[in-house]
């Protein structure tokens, strides 16, 4: 494999053009396993940034994608349809919060929060309120890499503070304090609620990651702040806007985290493990009230319309995915996960390098006192035959939910040795 070409001339995500992290070559994955050039086996800790939630080569998935193919693997979706949308669409709103009735697919997770956040601001417009085009969200939150998204990422600790003199001018309230854990302090929400109080006048929405706020810091918070986050949003006339890309389909033990809270979104974001990791597609869901608003008045369509929507080859490996997810396994798979990284994983705290350790579902959390040198911790992972991918002071994992014990503990080890 051509490493030096690779290192020369493609820009992997997040890395330098003039002193780039190092790469590793893969020919292959299987199960939970990646296997680089030479044969080295690694455990993957990260399932694909959050998306492999089955593991890899999976023979469903392998056959829903083999047999669409042989179909079509794609057709525009502006005046056409097919089958694997269709069922895509009816099994998602089978599976999410009451409330949900629409759903525009498509391509990627920041793509649907841009979608979302556009909803918003046309349906205000469209009830003749053109003020209401501003965000609310916690600090903390990350929600993607392209420009909207990137507006109501964390403006300081985020990572495109670079951006901010470009970007909409957004609110950022205090991030949620209370742990998952903790007893709940409803002196919390005062400060949200005051900054709603003064500016719901020119507020669209409160958008936020429930209950995990993911690449913001890795923060798991208490629900009564996702239910008063939905009391607010109720009371003062803003949509709720939830952003599922990573805690959807079962990541925190939960089908989908808001229902820890037992809320339901006005607008709902997915992605990630929409199809098991195979490919890119995503889904923003949203009430009837919000699909019949934002189409009333001029200029009475929704103005959003991907090349890719709706592609039917993502869309059968889709419903091959939420298929194996409806069939209930994932329940004992994750909990058999959060209750080994709770005996394994939350212990490290005692380590001397270690500032906090947090566990939910199947996610676990190491916070180190100083930022980790990527290069180096990666190759003492690779040494160790795991695949981790830390950054800033973050050690964590969030493996496919596939996982034995055996390779988990493999991961827990790897990270004491590297952090002791």
């Amino acid at each position: 494999m051509n490493l030096e070409f690779d290192q020369q001339h493609i820009w992997h995500p997040y890395t330098s053009s003039t002193n780039p992290l190092p790469c590793y070559p893969v020919i292959s994955a299987e199960g939970v396993s990646i296997k680089l050039e030479g044969g080295h086996q690694l455990i993957d800790g990260m399932a694909s940034w959050w998306s492999a939630i089955h593991g890899y080569n999976h023979p469903e998935l392998n056959d829903a994608a083999k047999a669409q193919i042989d179909k079509m693997s794609h057709v525009m979706f502006g005046g056409l349809t097919h089958e694997p949308a269709i069922e895509l669409s009816k099994n998602l709103l089978d599976m999410c919060p009451v409330g949900l009735e629409r759903v525009f697919l498509a391509d990627s997770g920041s793509v649907s929060v841009e979608v979302a956040m556009k909803m918003a601001m046309q349906y205000w417009a469209c009830q003749g309120n053109h003020k209401k085009h501003r965000f609310i969200t916690p600090r903390n939150g990350y929600h993607g890499d392209t420009f909207a998204a990137m507006s109501v990422c964390d403006p300081i600790n985020g990572m495109h503070s670079l951006f901010k003199e470009s970007l909409p001018q957004q609110l950022f309230a205090p991030a949620p304090q209370t742990r998952f854990d903790q007893h709940w302090n409803e002196d919390e929400i005062d400060s949200l609620h005051q900054m709603i109080k003064d500016n719901h006048h020119e507020l669209a929405a409160l958008i936020l990651e429930p209950i995990v706020q993911g690449a913001g810091g890795m923060r798991i918070y208490h629900p009564e702040y996702l239910k008063a986050c939905r009391r607010l949003c109720d009371e003062y006339g803003l949509l709720l806007i939830c952003d599922e890309i990573a805690t959807g389909f079962g990541r925190t033990g939960k089908l989908f985290a808001c229902e820890h809270a037992d809320i339901s979104p006005d607008i709902m974001c997915l992605g990630k493990g929409l199809t098991g990791g195979y490919m890119t597609l995503a889904a923003t869901l949203c009430s009837e009230d919000v699909a019949i608003g934002v189409c009333q008045g001029e200029p009475g369509v929704f103005m959003h319309g991907p090349t890719y929507m709706g592609n039917p080859l993502a869309c059968a490996v889709a419903n091959a995915s939420l298929s194996i997810i409806q069939t209930g396994q994932w329940q004992q798979q994750v909990s058999a996960i959060e209750k080994q990284l709770k005996e394994e994983l939350l212990p490290l705290k005692s380590l001397e390098s270690v500032a906090d350790t947090r566990v939910l579902g199947s996610i676990g959390v190491v916070e180190t006192k100083q930022d980790v040198d990527v290069a180096t911790i990666q190759k003492h992972f690779v040494s160790r035959g795991v695949w981790i991918r830390p950054f800033g002071k973050l050690v964590y994992i969030m493996p496919p939910y596939i996982i034995s014990p055996d390779e988990l503990s493999q991961l827990v080890s790897a990270i004491k040795t590297a952090l002791s």
